[in-house]
């Protein structure tokens, strides 16, 4: 497969390699560039951080909550550009469907498109959207929702920078008031801003420790002290990667943004709070959305597109 320049210049974007060390992961590796920053993380030269969407894609995440916040519902609507994401019209669209999708039974995208559409049962959601399409004048979809319902506590939500990112937080809880609400939205603001991928490390798959450690193995092996080192600390040194790394990816074990002492883990917070308010407290899950997260946004080269219509 050929390796184009294109193909380097996104990979070191996402790991921060230099050009000739991407040009060469991808020669490895056929191109397939998830396994060029695997690669790259074997030898040393990208970092650990995980494998980040690329953002593109525009509109906006929004939620809705009823039954007195017992059930949620998260959504992503996109649009072409930011400017109709900003628009009114399109939000108050998304307001509607976030208003359908938390009564839905739908189990997937497909079958919450085939439904009537409330506003107007004449119409299918698919229908009523294509009709949205035609008054804004922009491509537009429904990409995503998802339900969270919590029946011995509440959902909390949390939306951040007009939409870019939402968030749901599944509160079990005895006990139910304003300092507890506040405990809840900081956990939903937590993981908007630190972007955990599991809600603890009871969450983590064992095959993704494995690969992990399959990695880190190959990093030490490429090292020329560290690779000289006795099995049992070299497999020290790798279960204590592993649990630095989960304590990044797993929000109740991350260092909690407004800990006072730089130290506090967010299952601590909430321990605090419980303790502070007799009750007890459980932090069951969480749902966050990211507008345009793992969709690819379209490159416009004009200077590219003008030498090619000219034959250049």
């Amino acid at each position: 497969m050929a390796i184009t320049a294109g193909m380097v210049k996104e990979l070191r974007e996402m790991t921060g390699a230099g050009m000739m060390d991407c040009k060469k992961a991808l020669t490895a590796t056929e191109g397939n560039m998830d396994a060029a920053v695997d690669w790259l993380r074997e030898k040393g030269l990208a970092s650990a951080q995980k494998k980040a969407g690329r953002i593109a894609a525009e509109g906006i995440v929004d939620t809705c909550l009823v039954n007195d916040d017992h059930k949620a519902v998260v959504v992503e609507v996109n649009a072409e550009t930011d400017f109709v994401a900003k628009n009114e019209k399109f939000q108050s669209y998304v307001a509607d469907v976030a208003a359908q999708a938390v009564k839905t039974t739908a189990k997937d995208i497909d079958e919450f498109l085939a439904e009537k559409w409330e506003k107007d049962p004449t119409l299918t959601v698919k229908e009523a959207l294509a009709s949205q399409i035609a008054v804004i004048g922009e491509n537009m979809n429904i990409r995503r929702f998802a339900q969270v319902e919590e029946e011995n506590g509440f959902v909390a939500s949390y939306i951040h920078a007009g939409g870019k990112i939402g968030v749901l937080v599944d509160v079990e809880t005895d006990v139910i008031n304003d300092a507890i609400r506040e405990m809840a939205k900081n956990v939903a603001m937590q993981a908007a801003a630190l972007k955990p991928l599991y809600t603890s490390d009871a969450e983590v798959e064992p095959e993704y420790i494995e690969k992990e450690k399959a990695i880190l193995m190959a990093q030490i092996q490429n090292d020329p002290k560290e690779s000289q080192k006795p099995e049992k600390v070299i497999q020290g040194m790798i279960q204590g990667r592993i649990n630095k790394e989960l304590k990044e990816i797993c929000l109740l074990d991350q260092v909690y943004v407004k800990a006072e002492d730089g130290k506090q883990s967010v299952a601590k917070y909430v321990a605090q709070v419980a303790k502070e308010n007799n009750a007890n407290i459980t932090i069951k899950k969480f749902v966050r959305f990211e507008t345009g997260e793992g969709m690819e946004k379209k490159n416009e080269d004009f200077a590219a597109e003008v030498a090619k219509q000219m034959g250049m």
